[in-house]
Formats: structure tokens, sequence, C-alpha cells
């Protein structure tokens, strides 16, 4: 039986500490997830609590939020990093969140209650079996969408189809957030872009470097409070030109394995509840850390 098998079927959810199992078959590894914010205050105490007991780190990536995001977030986990992403742009907050995290393993997921935090579990499995990326996909069987228009699945489709037949990939969801890989990936994914493309282009990317990608089935849910920012045809398009250009792009290794890294800033809770700079760089991660 696998470890996705047994954690479909309740065997290993039955075990008194799932953490000491996880830890025993990656050898000590550590967990982070990202969580890329903008205004979702009301949302993050569903995502917050919901994460399961062994994830290591909580990484919040703020777009400059102006609501109490970063309270709430630090109300319901004291523990959680808070860094605020240097430009604007769900892919410029990724970046931002993959430079700081520290983790062996790194989980993208979504602020808005879309992804469900129970699954981590699922993707971690995914890792264990010897995968580099665990791809999140609302389309493999065991997986649906209570969230996706019938104009965005059919573009999702087409451009699934045209991904699979450029890159020789057998994905089943290209445009999908929930994701989580090793470490190691990053110099792969090189996360340069800023905007919603950033899926497909980690997604593409990691299928350039061959890359083992295994599919976890993925229940996608309604946006719990307040308004997205995807824009079909705008954010669409600039799929459509990630697609091209990466396909036209010659696989030529990276001169420095670290210059996707963006400058950030870290927030560190000051003793009177105000949120301060952090000090401290981080080195390890080959992050470019501002203190400003």
């Amino acid at each position: 039986m696998s470890v996705s098998d047994a954690i479909a079927d309740g065997t290993i959810r039955a075990l008194p500490d799932f953490a000491t199992l996880q830890r025993a078959i990656t050898a000590n590894a550590t967990i982070s997830v990202v969580i890329p914010t903008l205004n979702e205050a009301a949302n993050l105490p569903h995502v917050l609590e919901h994460l399961p007991a062994f994830v290591d780190e909580v990484v919040i990536v703020d777009g400059h939020s102006i609501d109490d995001t970063i309270a709430v977030a630090r109300e319901l986990r004291p523990d959680v990093r808070v860094v605020l992403q240097d430009a604007r742009g769900k892919g410029n907050a990724l970046a931002c969140g993959f430079a700081a995290a520290g983790g062996d393993i790194i989980v993208m997921l979504d602020a808005d209650g879309s992804n469900d935090p129970a699954e981590i579990p699922l993707f971690v499995a995914a890792l264990l079996e010897g995968n580099d990326f665990a791809k999140g996909s609302r389309f493999a069987p065991g997986g649906r969408s209570n969230d996706i228009t019938p104009l965005r699945r059919a573009g999702n489709r087409a451009l699934t189809r045209l991904v699979n037949i450029l890159f020789g990939t057998r994905y089943s969801d290209l445009c999908y957030g929930y994701n989580a890989f090793w470490r190691h990936c990053l110099p792969h994914m090189q996360v340069t872009c800023a905007g919603f493309e950033v899926e497909t282009l980690i997604n593409v990317r990691v299928a350039r470097a061959g890359l083992s990608v295994a599919e976890v089935p993925s229940a996608e849910h309604e946006r719990l409070h307040g308004q997205g920012n995807l824009n079909v045809v705008r954010d669409g398009l600039r799929v459509v030109r990630t697609i091209l250009t990466e396909r036209l792009r010659e696989d030529v290794p990276a001169a420095n394995p670290d210059a996707w890294c963006p400058t950030f800033r870290e927030l560190a809770a000051a003793p009177d509840g105000e949120d301060r700079p952090a000090a401290q760089t981080l080195a390890a991660t080959g992050a470019r850390q501002s203190t400003a």
C-alpha cells in the first residue's frame, strides 16, 4: 500500500501522531506553508485553524492589505512569519514567500478558503513517495471544483491541452494554485513572473526540468469572503504568452540559481503588538531581505 492509499483509506489518519510518521520517512524534513494574502482577514480563521499540526512554518506574504489581515494572522497563529511582497501580483507574492520559507517541503496555499488545508497530507504523501513536485488537480479522478465557471473551465481545458502537446506532459489541470514541492525544485522553477500566470510558469518549468510530478486530486471550494482579482481575458492572455515564451526559450541553466529571489521585508511583532521590520537575514535561503 502506498502512502497516498494509506492516507486516503484512513489508515494513517487513524495513527495517534501522523507527524511522527511523516518525519520518520522524510528524515526530519520540515514543512513550510506559503500563503499570499490581500485583504483576507475574514478568510484566515478558516485557513489557519485547519492547517495540519505537523506544519512547521507558516509564511504569510501580504500584498499591503488595508484590513486586519496581519493582526488576525498573528492572533490566530503567534508563530506566523509575515512577509511584505516587494511588488504586486500573486506571482511576486509567491516568489517572496518561497525566498523566505525555510522548510524542506514548501506548500502553496490560497488564503481565500478555496483550498482545503486538510488535503496537505495528500500532497506531502506524494512527495514522500519519491516525487519532486505534487501538483493539485481539480480534474483528476477524485478532484472537483465548486468555484470554476464554465468559461474558465473551457479555457483551462484548452490551455492544459496546449501545454500537454507542446511540452509532452499529461496534466489534467494547468491553472490551479494548490501545489507542494521539495526545496530543490526552486532553482528550476525560477519564479520571476508577477501575476496569475505563475501556476502555468511553475508547471511548465518543472516539466522542462524533467522533475517527477504527481497529480493530487483536490476539491476546490468557493471563496469564503470577498472578491477575487482574477480577470479571465487578461490573465488568460498572460497564460498563453507564458506558454509560448517558455516553448521558445532555450533550455540553458541559470548562471545564478538564486537570481530569481526577490527583495522582501519581513515583519516582526514588536513588544507593544505593533509590527516592525525584522532584522534577521535569511542567508541560508539565498533570499535578499530588506530591513528598511
